[in-house]
């Protein structure tokens, strides 16, 4: 018995060792943003200080960094010198409004391992080479839905040009074409798969046949897929058990809607949000939060344990329609929500149990607007602004500015927080900063 004991802890201390080195998806180990206790990234650099590496990276991706034990993987669009045919060019559908240009050069869409420690690549593989069939918004780009991963298999979507999972060492497994996305005036996708135990669900909104997809992680195959009666809406799918079901919870402009993961029936759903409802939603003490901010503001609070239509305000916590973000996911720690108002340096803080305002509308000093969704790591906010600038904070009821710092690059990827060391993915250089 002492030995059978033994090794269970030694096991136990090994998979947390293993976890405390993981950040697997776009929001961390808990897809929430909130790193391990673990990580304990500085709350100072600049150019000169505490960087551990930067790279250069290759062509154009707006995606986040993820990292599985020494490996942080990224994904990447390069523009190639070939010029399509005019028998290779897609055809353009006129059923849909665009006002972005088709390129005529063929693209090719990638994937990188570097060692997440010295910024070395181990492996780089083309995943698929096409032309695309809409542009992109000039603050978008064609690789914009981040990588996953299990610890088993690495999972990559770039949308129209595929699904592919890939071993950690960068061995294709297996791939699927789910067909082309046309999205919202042709500003550009961005699906970013969700792995849950033996399932990968994808949000397939677009202007025409939205759907939601799930997939088996090993094979590929469909598992399901339901349709949505939703346009583009570019945000990625939250999974939580609650009461032995497991639900998909996803934003959207006609309905916030939760799903059953075992057959996609919908458990439950409430109007209310803006068009571009693209703040992925967060989950917290059995409650569901979802937010959207274009043109209009709203948020609400939803118990999981909810069922059907919700069109009562005693069927939800609570509401509120004032300065919530448009492109930034919210975060949620010590039973707060903090969050910034469309893209701007706003700041408001909620009370995550009653929608009380803690902090309201306060401007961050010294730095841009956001795209990029905020991290939790060492009990410090990380506001990581598009001109370059980060702000740190104490995640306090009433957040104290710890830290601004500059560096000379643009930034849409949301950070990562391993250990001591925060990554963040600029427009042309990837960064490791550490505190020497």
């Amino acid at each position: 018995m002492k030995s059978i004991t033994t090794t269970a802890l030694l096991l136990a201390i090994c998979a947390l060792a293993q976890g405390d080195n993981n950040w697997p998806s776009w929001r961390g180990p808990h897809a929430n943003g909130v790193a391990d206790q673990s990580a304990t990234p500085p709350t100072k650099w600049d150019e000169q200080t505490n960087i551990r590496w930067k790279i250069e990276t290759p062509g154009k991706g707006s995606a986040s960094p993820i990292i599985w034990g020494d490996q942080l993987f990224i994904v990447t669009a390069v523009k190639t010198n070939r010029e399509a045919k005019s028998a290779e060019l897609p055809k353009v559908d006129p059923r849909f409004q665009t006002k972005t240009q088709p390129p005529t050069n063929f693209y090719r869409f990638e994937v990188i391992s570097y060692d997440r420690h010295t910024g070395k690549e181990n492996w780089r593989k083309v995943a698929a080479e096409a032309v695309p069939h809409e542009g992109h918004h000039a603050t978008h780009s064609y690789a914009a839905g981040s990588p996953t991963t299990d610890g088993k298999r690495l999972y990559v979507s770039f949308g129209s040009f595929g699904i592919f999972a890939f071993d950690l060492e960068g061995n294709a497994l297996w791939q699927r074409k789910l067909g082309q996305l046309h999205t919202r005036l042709g500003w550009g996708e961005a699906v970013t798969p969700v792995i849950y135990e033996d399932s990968l669900i994808l949000n397939w909104d677009q202007e025409s046949d939205s759907k939601l997809i799930v997939l088996d992680a090993a094979t590929g195959k469909t598992k399901w897929q339901v349709s949505r009666d939703e346009k583009t809406s570019w945000n990625t799918p939250t999974v939580v058990k609650h009461e032995n079901t497991v639900q998909v919870l996803i934003n959207g402009t006609n309905r916030a809607r939760s799903y059953n993961l075992a057959d996609g029936s919908i458990l439950w759903e409430v109007g209310g949000m803006t068009t571009n409802a693209i703040p992925s939603p967060l989950v917290h003490d059995g409650t569901a939060y979802f937010f959207s901010g274009y043109r209009g503001a709203a948020a609400v609070a939803v118990p999981l344990s909810a069922r059907g239509e919700l069109t009562e305000a005693s069927q939800f916590k609570w509401r509120y329609n004032k300065g919530t973000p448009y492109v930034p996911t919210p975060i949620l720690y010590d039973g707060r929500i903090y969050f910034t108002a469309t893209n701007q340096n706003v700041m408001t803080v909620l009370d995550a149990a009653t929608g009380k305002v803690l902090v309201d509308s306060e401007r961050l000093p010294k730095v841009g607007s956001f795209y990029a969704s905020p991290i939790v790591a060492g009990r410090n906010l990380y506001f990581v602004s598009r001109e370059g600038a980060t702000a740190v904070l104490s995640a306090t009821a009433s957040p104290d500015v710890i830290s601004i710092n500059k560096l000379g690059d643009e930034f849409d990827a949301s950070p990562a927080a391993v250990g001591k060391t925060l990554y963040l993915r600029g427009a042309k250089y990837l960064y490791a900063i550490e505190a020497k």
